[in-house]
C-alpha cells in the first residue's frame, strides 16, 4: 500500500501562487489570493487538472527575489509543488527561472518587458508592443501628446520597457525629453514630479509599481501638473487610484488586458462569480488579480492539451493553446499569449474604458 503522502501527491495538482504580500506591490496581494481561491474552486468543479484536485499554496513574491527563489527551491526539494504561477515583478521571474528550469511548468502572469523564451516559462501577460505602443499612438492622435518623460522604478521591467519605448518613439514621431528612475520601494518616486515639471513634456509614461506610483501621483497632483500634463501607465489599478486620491488621478490613462469596469459579458460574469464566492466586501478585482486567474486556466488548458504533466509534453503543446475568459480569447504563439488590450481613463476611484487598442 502506498503511503498517504504519496497517494495525496498523485491525486492533487499543487500550485505555488507567487504573489506580493509586502513591498510596493503588496497592495495587490489580497486580491490575487482571493481570485486564486476562485480559480481553484472552479477548476475543481470541472474535475481539476488532469483529473487531480487543484490546491493553491501562497508564496510571498514581494520578498527579495533571492529569498523567493530559495523558498521555491525548498518546496521543490520537498516534492510539494507541481506548477508555479502568479503575478510578481520581472526580477523575481529571473530569480525563479533557474530554480524551476526542467522541473515544473511556470506560468508567469504579469505584464512585462517581453522577450521571455526560456523553456517551461509561459507568459500570459501584456507586452509593450501590444500594450504601450498602441496607447502612445492613440494619445498622439487624440490628445496630441508628443513629448514624453519616462519615470520608472530601476529594475528589469521599467528599463526593458523604456528601451522599447525609445524605438516606438522613432516609429511614431515622438520625442523622449527625459528619463528618471528610482530604486524600487525607496520612497523617492514623488521627487521625480519636479523633474517632469522642468522637462517641458506634455506626457509622462509611468513605469512605476504599486505604492511608488501612488507617491508619484500624489506629488504630481499636489504640484498641479495634472492640469497640463497627461499621464499614461501600463500598470495601474483600483487600489492605486484609491490610495492616490481622486484629485491626483485626473488625466491619467491606463492600458491593460482587463479592467474591473469592463462591460463585456465575460468580465461581468467574473465579477459575479467572484463576489458570489467571497461576498461584497472581497478585495477589489483588478488586472493583477485577474492575471492570476488567467494563469490557473492557462495551466489547465495546457495540461489538458498535452494530456500529461511532463514538462517536455507541455513545452511541445504550448503553441496554439487558446481559451476564452474574462479577457476574451487568449491564444499562445509560442510561449507568449496574445490578447485584447483596452485603454481607459481614471474616473475618480475607477476606470472608464475608452476603446480597445
Amino acid at each position: 500500500m502506498q503511503p498517504a503522502a504519496v497517494r495525496d501527491r498523485a491525486s492533487t495538482w499543487r500550485v505555488a501562487m507567487v504573489i506580493p504580500l509586502q513591498g510596493p506591490a503588496g497592495l495587490f496581494g489580497p486580491s490575487c489570493e482571493a481570485i486564486s481561491q476562485l480559480a481553484a474552486h472552479e477548476l475543481n468543479q470541472e474535475g481539476g487538472i488532469l483529473g487531480r484536485e487543484v490546491r493553491v499554496r501562497i508564496v510571498d513574491g514581494g520578498a527579495p527575489p533571492e529569498r523567493v527563489a530559495a523558498e521555491l527551491g525548498r518546496l521543490l526539494r520537498d516534492g510539494e509543488v507541481d506548477a508555479v504561477t502568479g503575478w510578481h515583478i520581472s526580477s523575481v521571474r529571473h530569480a525563479l527561472a533557474p530554480v524551476l528550469a526542467d522541473r515544473v511548468p511556470y506560468v508567469y502572469t504579469s505584464l512585462y518587458e517581453g522577450g521571455e523564451r526560456r523553456a517551461g516559462i509561459y507568459c500570459c501577460g501584456e507586452v509593450p508592443r501590444f500594450q504601450i505602443r498602441p496607447a502612445l499612438h492613440w494619445l498622439r492622435e487624440h490628445l496630441a501628446v508628443r513629448r514624453w518623460h519616462i519615470v520608472g522604478d530601476d529594475y528589469v521591467w521599467p528599463r526593458g520597457s523604456a528601451v522599447a519605448v525609445r524605438r516606438y518613439a522613432r516609429e511614431l514621431d515622438l520625442d523622449i525629453v527625459g528619463e528618471s528612475f528610482v530604486r524600487l520601494g525607496s520612497g523617492a518616486a514623488g521627487r521625480m514630479a519636479e523633474r517632469v515639471a522642468a522637462s517641458g513634456c506634455d506626457g509622462v509614461l509611468m513605469l512605476l509599481v504599486g505604492q511608488d506610483a501612488v507617491r508619484f501621483n500624489r506629488r504630481f497632483g499636489a504640484l498641479g501638473l495634472h492640469e497640463r500634463i497627461v499621464r499614461y501607465s501600463p500598470l495601474m489599478e483600483e487600489n492605486m487610484l484609491l490610495a492616490s486620491g481622486a484629485g491626483a488621478t485626473r488625466n491619467l490613462f491606463v492600458s491593460a488586458g482587463y479592467f474591473r469596469s469592463l462591460v463585456t459579458a465575460d468580465a461581468l460574469d467574473l465579477v459575479g462569480r467572484y463576489t458570489g464566492l467571497h461576498g461584497a466586501t472581497a478585495p477589489p478585482l483588478n488586472n493583477m488579480a485577474e492575471s492570476c486567474y488567467e494563469g490557473m486556466h492557462t495551466m489547465a488548458r495546457l495540461a489538458g492539451r498535452a494530456g500529461s504533466a511532463d514538462l517536455r509534453a507541455l513545452n511541445a503543446a504550448i503553441d496554439g493553446v487558446a481559451y476564452h475568459g474574462p479577457r476574451g480569447t487568449v491564444e499562445f504563439h509560442g510561449p507568449q499569449a496574445a490578447q485584447h488590450v483596452y485603454l481607459a481613463v481614471a474616473d475618480g476611484h475607477d476606470f472608464d474604458v475608452i476603446t480597445r487598442l
